[in-house]
């Protein structure tokens, strides 16, 4: 039986209202309590809510189909948004750090810290399951913005885990400055995961290379290679939030014409349109060959200008096939 797929802004419409309703139960929690360490887990969670809805909104965005002031679509808005939920995560962190400090100098009396263990466990699990869920689903989708909210709803369970521990300490012990060194610990943690998630953000935007797309492409150029595609080089990716923009130069027969090139680039598209799940798109230029240097790489039998045997195919990799250079024996090392 297939698995039935959720849309990328349904889960976003359920994470908002988890997210709502988790900060509800911690705000409550930390009424209960009166604990620092509580107060740090609903802050972060009034993060999720604030964030919840900048990615429900550039989801909604980034779907949008692409126009003529837009030509490669509105994906590049979930690196935005996922940038601006880190920054939201790591304010919240440093504020935390300042609550932290404060209940050093002006400490709060701790009250029905078991109520607040309860609370705080149960949205510790609801977290983890809808993070979980929101990682599985942005991977299958390429979104950033589910990926990030997934990993910091993660990263909030495992706060909550540790606030559990560092709140069951205090009622072991009696000391309730622990509270505050609860608090400051987890607040780094917080931090860390807001700079992770404006790290990968800024590399979205930026265009950095994905080396992990570039091997699988890399992978099925090899895997199902064709005897007219003699080299591939001058690769480029650009990852607009889910839809691959790639261009390559491919080298083919000097001597075919127009429209044989054109059925060899449509064989070669539909390959990774397949692969892709049709989420891709690719500019190819077109070269040809140069029987000097290229006859070695080439084993196209019938080729009725060949100059010199064939030795062997160009092995191409993640390095090679960046390069703005056609490929031969005499530039590249075999195994």
């Amino acid at each position: 039986m297939a698995e039935k797929k959720v849309n990328p802004i349904r889960m976003q419409q359920i994470l908002v209202g988890v997210s709502v309703a988790l900060f509800i139960l911690k705000i409550i929690a930390w009424w209960l309590t009166s604990s620092v360490a509580i107060l740090t887990d609903a802050l972060e969670s009034s993060v999720n809510v604030i964030a919840g809805f900048i990615g429900l909104y550039s989801i909604i965005l980034s779907a949008k189909p692409r126009d003529r002031e837009h030509p490669y679509g509105h994906g590049k808005v979930e690196f935005l948004s996922s940038a601006i939920e880190g920054i939201l995560i790591s304010i919240a962190g440093f504020i935390i750090i300042y609550e932290g400090i404060d209940n050093f100098i002006h400490p709060h009396q701790l009250k029905k810290l078991d109520f607040g263990l309860i609370l705080v466990a149960i949205t510790g699990a609801v977290n983890y399951l809808v993070g979980y869920l929101c990682i599985k689903k942005g991977r299958e989708e390429n979104s950033p913005i589910l990926i990030a909210s997934g990993s910091h709803l993660q990263s909030d369970t495992y706060s909550s885990l540790g606030l559990l521990i560092g709140v069951g300490l205090i009622m072991l012990t009696g000391y309730a400055w622990l509270d505050s060194v609860v608090a400051i610990v987890f607040s780094f943690i917080i931090i860390y995961t807001g700079y992770k998630i404006i790290r990968k953000s800024i590399s979205g935007i930026m265009d950095e290379s994905d080396h992990a797309i570039i091997n699988q492409i890399v992978d099925i150029l090899n895997e199902h290679r064709q005897l007219e595609w003699i080299d591939v080089h001058n690769m480029r990716v650009i990852d607009y939030a889910g839809f691959y923009h790639i261009d390559c130069h491919l080298t083919v027969p000097y001597y075919i014409n127009v429209n044989e090139a054109h059925e060899i680039l449509d064989r070669l598209t539909a390959l990774f349109k397949e692969h892709f799940e049709n989420k891709v798109e690719f500019f190819i230029h077109v070269d040809g060959c140069i029987p000097q240097k290229q006859c070695s790489i080439c084993n196209i039998s019938n080729c009725p200008v060949r100059q010199s045997p064939f030795l062997s195919h160009v092995q191409w990799t993640h390095d090679n096939i960046l390069s703005n250079n056609k490929h031969s024996l005499k530039n590249e090392k075999f195994s």
